[in-house]
């Protein structure tokens, strides 16, 4: 059981673990592992005072890999899940296991997602973005952007190109969806 200071029953003998798995066991053999006199299991030489530590309180429910029994006694609370890349981060806890791609795959693209609502909740604030500021762009002129680049062999010179349509490009869609959209309205009426 992990958390605690019991240690786990081998489901399988050393034998039949050697039977079914070629090479399993190769380090048995203390003569083979020079950390064997680290390795000894004395929960009273780590000087914890406590077989299971102390919970966390949990404020909401928490995303828990499907391959582990409970929560771990102490997580994260920075950034509770919420809105749609909330539900996205809950269904990749709940549908796929850590060690499937889909399961990081989804939470890569609730990141993605989660930094447009963020985007999208700026603009009903009373500061929203600023993406000239924020960007850096202004730094271009003032501080020898230019030159700071050229001729230093840096890495980041093979995608300078593209970098202003990735940071404009989504802001000049959005600019144009929100004028299509007015464009729309207008017509109707």
């Amino acid at each position: 059981m992990p958390y605690t200071a019991d240690k786990p029953e081998r489901r399988e003998s050393n034998e039949e673990l050697r039977a079914r798995i070629p090479g399993w066991g190769a380090d048995l053999d203390p003569a083979n592992r020079p950390a064997v006199p680290r390795e000894r299991f004395d929960p009273a030489a780590t000087g914890a005072h406590w077989d299971f530590p102390e919970r966390q309180p949990e404020k909401w429910p928490r995303e828990r890999s499907i391959e582990h029994k409970f929560l771990t006694p102490v997580f994260g609370t920075s950034t509770p899940p919420k809105g749609v890349s909330g539900a996205m981060r809950k269904y990749a806890y709940r549908k796929y296991s850590e060690a499937q791609a889909a399961h990081w795959l989804i939470l890569l693209a609730s990141d993605r997602v989660d930094a447009v609502e963020s985007h999208l909740r700026s603009f009903v604030s009373l500061r929203p973005d600023n993406p000239v500021t924020e960007t850096g762009v202004l730094s271009e002129w003032t501080r020898h952007g230019y030159s700071s680049r050229v001729g230093r062999s840096r890495g980041d010179l093979k995608h300078q190109w593209i970098d202003p349509l990735l940071v404009a490009g989504p802001w000049i869609a959005a600019g144009w969806l929100a004028f299509a959209a007015v464009r729309v309205v207008a017509r109707r009426r």
